[in-house]
């Protein structure tokens, strides 16, 4: 099966790929968007996208994707993100003097450039895209911060191994594929997206469908509507498969709560 990716093979959201989809033949993307067009147009079978980090928060641009585009989500899966200083072979780290990564991983590593104030950080558009510019293009001054698998990919030597400030990170990515959700086997988790009138009282009523029924939200979260200023999207996760409970809950939010679309129902990730 084809997945589609944003960013380099050796990326984090290549190895969520390879451990979601056995045998997955990956698709390197240079934008968000243009994953999600391959999906819609039928050119890859789904692909896999990072939704949320346990430190730097969510991937906005993603949540705004998963509203306008025809794709549901199949499964979650949640990666331990080790980040590594990676350089070409034979680069020590007192000559290096950019350091190249997404700007989130340089930001998850903050310390490294604290302890070491003659490393600039040098945003760049992928974390293995980093590394692959350092080694292809021979720079001796520069290092990428990415994945072990970046460097055993692009033929980098990793010079400092687990930089990365908290060793409690981790990043959520989303299995997605085109059309309508259908409920996973064994599905314990629901995600959708709604809006309401901004009116008093209209948010509080449209959770409550969830209190009354006693389903648990372990996320929820407002992005901006396109083209309605000062109006939102709530995004939510319920803590339930597709049952009876879900199911009224969902149609009562119906009747408070315009548009409502459920992004996918699927099992809840272990890891």
């Amino acid at each position: 099966m084809k997945i589609a990716i944003q960013g380099e093979l050796g990326s984090f959201s290549h190895e969520a790929a390879e451990a979601m989809v056995r045998g997955a033949k990956v698709v390197p993307c240079a934008r968000s968007l243009e994953v999600f067009e391959r999906v819609t147009r039928g050119t890859v079978g789904g692909a896999v996208i990072p939704i949320e980090n346990s430190l730097a928060g969510s991937v906005a641009e993603h949540f705004d994707l998963l509203l306008s585009r025809d794709v549901h989500i199949v499964r979650e899966f949640r990666l331990r993100i080790v980040h590594n200083l990676i350089a070409l072979p034979g680069t020590k780290l007192r000559d290096v003097r950019r350091v190249f990564s997404h700007p989130v991983a340089l930001d998850q590593c903050r310390d490294l450039f604290a302890k070491n104030r003659k490393l600039e950080p040098t945003p760049f558009y992928d974390t293995a895209g980093s590394v692959k510019h350092v080694v292809g293009s021979g720079l001796r001054d520069a290092a990428g911060i990415a994945s072990r698998r970046a460097a055993q990919v692009y033929g980098g030597e990793i010079l400092k191994a687990g930089i990365e400030d908290d060793k409690k990170n981790f990043t959520r990515f989303f299995l997605i594929q085109r059309g309508k959700p259908r409920a996973a086997r064994h599905a314990t988790k629901t995600s959708l997206a709604f809006s309401v009138k901004n009116i008093p009282g209209a948010l509080f009523k449209a959770l409550s469908v969830f209190a009354l029924r006693e389903i648990s939200l372990s996320k929820i979260e407002s992005r901006p509507m396109r083209g309605r200023p000062w109006e939102y999207v709530f995004f939510v996760d319920l803590l339930r498969g597709d049952d009876e409970a879900a199911r009224n809950a969902l149609r009562h939010l119906s009747e408070v709560a315009e548009p409502v679309k459920v992004l996918g129902i699927y099992p809840e990730s272990k890891s």
